[in-house]
């Protein structure tokens, strides 16, 4: 599988081929959106289970409408199924409060990690980075 790299969205690489990471460096417009659900959906294809981190300290906004783009949907739904562990570390607040909701009413492990806690979420998704 190719490593993902678009715009403000880069692939981590890690330990555990079955653990996908990534960190968001600015805001995330439609077309980053769509090409990291389409990875993902290529990914569901290959793998039954996955725990996904996402790193998001320097995360800036999204394009309110790039959660309509079909691939998106599908991958969110998807996701319900393939993915065990989900970790977010350095979540806005109002995100990591619906982590932490969605957690109690979904079939995926998901938690929100503050920026200081980072070992502990890739101790969470059982994987660590690896650094070229």
């Amino acid at each position: 599988m190719t490593h993902f790299n678009h715009g403000p969205i880069q692939q981590i690489p890690t330990d555990n081929e079955t653990v996908f990471a990534f960190q968001i460096h600015g805001h995330i417009d439609d077309d980053a959106s769509e090409a990291l659900a389409k990875f993902m959906n290529n990914v569901f294809d290959e793998h039954p289970k996955v725990n996904m981190l996402l790193e998001m300290t320097k995360f800036t906004g999204s394009d309110w409408d790039s959660m309509l783009d079909g691939d998106v949907i599908k991958s969110r739904f998807r996701s319900l199924q393939h993915v065990a562990r989900y970790a977010v570390v350095g979540a806005p607040d109002r995100a990591a409060k619906m982590i932490g909701l969605m957690d109690k009413v979904i079939p995926v492990e998901a938690r929100a990690f503050d920026t200081d806690e980072i070992t502990q979420a890739w101790d969470f998704v059982g994987a660590q980075p690896i650094v070229a």
